[in-house]
C-alpha cells in the first residue's frame, strides 16, 4: 500500500510560482512512476505531468510545457512539481499519483491516462488570481 500526502499549494497571483510535493510513505516509491493531475471546478480531472520511477523520463501536458518542471528525489520518497509563470487558468486541485513502473513492453513507463494510475494523494489547492 502506498500513501500519497500533497503539500504546498496556496494563492498566488499570476505570473507567480509555486512547488508542490508529493511524500510517499512506501518503502517501494522508486519503484513508482508518478505523475501530477488536476481538476478545476466543473471540469474533468486532467494530466499535468509525469516521470518514470528512475526520473530518465518525464512528460507533460501541452498546456504547461515550458513552465511546469516535475523531479523526484527517490532517496526521499518525494516527487515536485515546480510552477512558474502561473495563470488564471491553472487554478485547480492538484493530485499526485502512482503508477506501475513498467510497461507492457518492458520500458520504463510514464502514463497521461489518470486510470492506469493505482494510488492517489488527497489533493492540493492552486489557486491563481489575475
Amino acid at each position: 500500500q502506498v500513501q500519497l500526502v500533497e503539500s504546498g499549494g496556496g494563492l498566488v497571483q499570476a505570473g507567480g510560482s509555486l512547488r508542490l510535493s508529493c511524500v510517499s510513505s512506501g518503502r517501494t516509491f522508486s519503484t513508482y512512476a508518478m505523475g501530477w493531475f488536476r481538476q478545476a471546478p466543473g471540469k474533468e480531472r486532467e494530466f499535468v505531468a509525469g516521470i518514470s520511477w528512475s526520473g530518465s523520463s518525464t512528460d507533460y501536458a501541452d498546456s504547461v510545457k515550458g513552465r511546469f518542471t516535475i523531479s523526484r528525489d527517490n532517496a526521499e520518497n518525494t516527487v515536485f512539481l515546480q510552477m512558474n509563470s502561473l495563470k488564471p487558468e491553472d487554478t485547480a486541485v492538484y493530485y499526485c499519483a502512482a503508477d506501475i513502473p513498467y510497461d507492457s513492453s518492458g520500458l520504463e513507463k510514464v502514463s497521461l491516462a489518470a486510470y492506469e494510475y493505482d494510488y492517489w494523494g488527497q489533493g492540493a489547492q492552486v489557486t491563481v488570481s489575475s
